[in-house]
């Protein structure tokens, strides 16, 4: 049987991206996300509620965020969902469920010549004119 591990979040970066590097050389870089959501209990009291994710991007990915990305902006997250476990100098033992993003949007507008060359497609690499449309 196939399963699917797939989650997408839009968000608040919480805290500035924190790169580090593997043994191999590997970029890695963490933060964290947080989304909202408002609501109204039966009694008529508006509420809001907030659930935080920790990201972890790898390699190109992680060098953009690093780069680019600082507290509160907002991000589209895509990734998958992983359950990392390990035993705390307490001995006790810790579990902690990441996002490993595939796919990191910066949704907040920057100054024009300060996005990354790859890794995101803002569409508008140029200005158009509109005899350069084709229709």
């Amino acid at each position: 049987m196939v399963g699917l591990n797939k989650v997408i979040i839009i968000g608040n970066v919480g805290t500035d991206p924190e790169m580090r590097f593997t043994p191999n050389g590997n970029p890695v870089t963490s933060f964290r996300i947080a989304t909202s959501r408002n609501y109204t209990t039966p009694e008529g009291e508006r509420r809001q509620e907030t659930e935080w994710f920790d990201v972890v991007t790898w390699n190109r990915l992680a060098e953009n965020c690093n780069q680019f990305l600082t507290k509160g902006q907002r991000a589209y997250v895509e990734g998958r969902l992983r359950t990392r476990s390990w035993e705390g100098q307490d001995g006790q033992r810790h579990q902690r469920i990441e996002i490993i993003a595939n796919r990191v949007l910066f949704l907040d507008r920057r100054p024009a010549g300060t996005l990354p060359e790859a890794g995101i497609d803002t569409g508008a690499e140029e200005d158009l004119e509109p005899s350069d449309i084709p229709f």
